[in-house]
C-alpha cells in the first residue's frame, strides 16, 4: 500500500512514526520546503512543491500512490485545495488529518478576524508592543498597514528582512512552548497584545495571555475542502489500515515530537 503524506505538522510526523513499523505500507512524507531544517521522519521523504494540481496528479500516477493523506498546516489552504482536486482526478482516496482549532475559555479576551490583513488593522492606531506569531510568510500586512507598533516576531526560521515592520525583534523557535516560559517572555518584553493564527494543538502562549489578561487577535482558519477528516495519527492509521484490509502493528514509536510549523 503506497501512501503519500502531505506534511509539515506534528500530526504528519506522528503518522510517519506509526507507519514506520507497518511492514505492509510504503509511505512517503512530503514537506513543502518552507522550513530550512525540517524534522526528518523515519520513513522516505521528499522536500518541495509539486507544481500545482497537474504536478501532484502526475506524481500520484507516476508513483502509483494508493492513498493520499493531507496532514498539512491548517492554514496551508492552497495545497489542501490542490490535494482535493488531484486525488479526485487520479481517482484515489484522500483523508484530511487536521487537529481541531482552539476555542476560547473563561478569562480569554479574543478578537476574531478572518485574515492577517484584518489582524494588522485590528491592532489599532495607537502604538503597542505586539507578540506576533503568524509565521514568516504573512508579515507584509503588518509592515505596510501597521508599521507604528513594536513587534516581537517568532517563527521557526528567520524572516526575510524585506518583509519586516520597521520596529521588529525576531526570536526563532520550534513549538510547542511551555506556558510558564511564554508568560515570562511576554512579561520581559512587556507585550500588550498577541496576534496569532488558530492553528490548534498544544500552545502555551494562549494560557500565558489569559493569565496576564492580554487581548489576543485570532485569525480564524478556513474549512478544508470537503472530505473525510480525522484529528489524530492513530485515527489516520486506522483509516489506512481499513483501506488496506490490514490490522496495524500494535506498538510502534511513541507518537510525540516537534513539528515543522510556525510558532
Amino acid at each position: 500500500m503506497r501512501v503519500l503524506i502531505l506534511g509539515g505538522t506534528t500530526e504528519a510526523s506522528g503518522l510517519a512514526r506509526l507507519l514506520a513499523v507497518q511492514e505492509w505500507v510504503a509511505p512517503v512524507l512530503s514537506f513543502a520546503g518552507r522550513t530550512a531544517s525540517p524534522v526528518l521522519p523515519p520513513i522516505p521523504h521528499r522536500i518541495g512543491g509539486f507544481g500545482g494540481v497537474a504536478g501532484l496528479d502526475d506524481y500520484l500516477r507516476a508513483e502509483s500512490v494508493d492513498l493520499l493523506i493531507d496532514a498539512t498546516h491548517p492554514f496551508a489552504n492552497q495545497i489542501s485545495t490542490n490535494a482535493a482536486q488531484a486525488s479526485e482526478i487520479a481517482g484515489i482516496p484522500r483523508l484530511v488529518l487536521q487537529r481541531s482549532g482552539w476555542q476560547p475559555v473563561p478569562g480569554d479576551d479574543w478578537r476574531m478576524v478572518t485574515s492577517v490583513t484584518e489582524a494588522a488593522r485590528a491592532i489599532g492606531a495607537k502604538a503597542q508592543r505586539v507578540f506576533l506569531t503568524i509565521g514568516r510568510q504573512d508579515l507584509l500586512p503588518f509592515r505596510d498597514l501597521a508599521p507604528q507598533h513594536d513587534y516581537l516576531i517568532r517563527s521557526v526560521d528567520t524572516p526575510d528582512p524585506a518583509l519586516l515592520p520597521p520596529h521588529a525583534e525576531i526570536v526563532t523557535g520550534r513549538g510547542p512552548f511551555d506556558a510558564e516560559a511564554e508568560r515570562a517572555l511576554l512579561k520581559i518584553k512587556q507585550s500588550q497584545i498577541v496576534v496569532t493564527k488558530n492553528s490548534g494543538g498544544a500552545d502555551g502562549k494562549l494560557e500565558a495571555a489569559r493569565a496576564l489578561g492580554l487581548p489576543v487577535i485570532m485569525v480564524a482558519r478556513q474549512a478544508p475542502p470537503p472530505g473525510e477528516t480525522v484529528e489524530t495519527p492513530a485515527e489516520a492509521l486506522a483509516w489506512i489500515s481499513a483501506h488496506a484490509g490490514r490490522a496495524p502493528a500494535e506498538r510502534g514509536p511513541v507518537d510525540r515530537g516537534p513539528a515543522e510549523r510556525g510558532a
